[in-house]
């Protein structure tokens, strides 16, 4: 069995996964009224770690002063094209040239129209088309001019050259009084565009699906059998994958998590309502990531009605069925078709043996999953101790060993998000 130690890009032990941090991201501000959300950017940007430089237009300068971003930033901020300082070092040239994202929060109307024509007729514009940065724009302007038939056609110009990506624009209470599609994107969601901008495109094209958090098995319909499970690592994992490219389908049981950014969501219940979900989509996959703390059992029979402690008495009996396996189901039917499709990634929480620790700790773990992948026709099992301290059920970081027919890679303790770019590493050399 071959164990080796698996790198994590941009995250040390217990870090979050931070794509951004060491990168230069350009900042360029337009002139609307949304520019005075480029202040929380720059702060959210820093936050992550990385360097901020701005670049405002003249108009934006009439809705949020330079030196709020310069103090934001701590760099100056670059307003002209001919600046005998920035100049010097030909500023727009190094400005471009040392990006590694270009950003442009908001994008009026006028700033796409320009960019659009190929026009550098300022510092911001001639920094879009001197840079081989990926170009990001966050669209900001009132609802009738998003839906201009020339401002839909800038867009998809802007689009297919496929070095220019955007983010948003929402729909809702405009500034103008109108309401509808138009408004900019929350500083949150850009910061998450900006992430998957500068993460790898490695599962572009592919088909996901992912199943998260506990099952909830219904006694009556106050009471349910249920597990400890809190739907984060899933999440995450949906989320990386979603980030480096793929197509993402979460099937989620009863948490109280936010979908990930570009992730189609599926709520459910209990394990035949996931099973259902999963066995409609599982023959469209590429991949399949069981997550899920699917329970094992089910109470044979819901009540009506709410059991009142007199009708329960004073001993609680509780006839029991087994649940669908649904990864075994999937694993069968994928035999069945003598298909390689969806690649099967199984999850195997577990609690090893009292008293064993390190080496003997971990073989128990990969003992276990082993059997799993056997058993239920997996290519890979993650598994992890979730009787350790800090790191089992609801907690934010995990340590994880990603077991294979040959192979076992050890994804160092991290945080959940780190540790699912990690999975996915994995994932991906395997993929057919």
């Amino acid at each position: 069995m071959a164990v080796s130690e698996a790198p994590r890009e941009q995250a040390g032990p217990g870090e979050p996964w931070r794509p951004l941090a060491g990168r230069t991201v350009v900042l360029g501000v337009s002139g609307g009224i949304a520019a005075y959300k480029a202040a929380e950017l720059v702060r959210l940007l820093t936050g992550e770690g990385a360097r901020v430089r701005c670049v405002m237009t003249a108009a934006a300068r009439e809705f949020i002063g330079p030196l709020t971003l310069q103090t934001l930033s701590g760099a100056p901020v670059a307003t002209e094209l001919f600046d005998l300082t920035q100049e010097s070092e030909i500023g727009h040239i190094k400005l471009a040239d040392d990006a590694d994202l270009v950003l442009v929060a908001p994008a009026t109307a006028d700033l796409i129209a320009r960019m659009a024509a190929g026009m550098a007729d300022d510092l911001l514009t001639t920094v879009m088309l001197a840079t081989r940065a990926p170009v990001l724009l966050a669209p900001a302007m009132n609802v009738n001019m998003w839906s201009h038939p020339l401002v839909e056609a800038n867009v998809e110009r802007l689009v297919g050259t496929r070095r220019v990506l955007m983010v948003g624009p929402g729909a809702g209470f405009l500034a103008c009084g109108w309401v509808g599609p138009g408004r900019m994107a929350e500083p949150v969601a850009i910061v998450e565009a900006a992430r998957r901008a500068l993460t790898r495109q490695d599962l572009a094209g592919r088909k996901v699906l992912v199943t998260a958090g506990p099952t909830a098995e219904a006694i009556d319909p106050v009471r349910f059998i249920g597990n400890r499970s809190s739907g984060k690592m899933g999440f995450a994992l949906a989320a990386a994958a979603a980030a480096r490219g793929a197509e993402v389908t979460l099937i989620a049981g009863p948490v109280g998590l936010t979908a990930p950014l570009g992730v189609t969501r599926v709520d459910v219940e209990d394990a035949r309502a996931m099973q259902r979900e999963v066995m409609a989509r599982e023959g469209g996959a590429d991949v399949l990531v069981m997550a899920a703390a699917v329970a094992d059992y089910r109470a044979q029979g819901q009540a009506a009605h709410k059991l009142t402690k007199e009708e329960l008495g004073a001993e609680l009996r509780l006839e029991l069925t087994a649940n669908p396996d649904i990864l075994a189901g999937v694993g069968l039917a994928r035999a069945e078709r003598a298909r390689t499709r969806p690649l099967l990634v199984g999850f195997a929480a577990e609690t090893p043996s009292a008293g064993s620790a390190g080496d003997a700790r971990d073989a128990e773990l990969v003992a276990r999953a082993r059997g799993k992948l056997t058993r239920k026709r997996c290519d890979l099992v993650v598994a992890n101790d979730v009787s350790t301290q800090g790191v089992g059920f609801g907690g934010d970081e995990s340590r994880l060993l990603v077991v294979g027919k040959d192979a076992v890679e050890v994804l160092a303790p991290g945080t959940k998000a780190a540790l699912a770019h990690g999975v996915w590493d994995q994932i991906v050399k395997v993929l057919p």
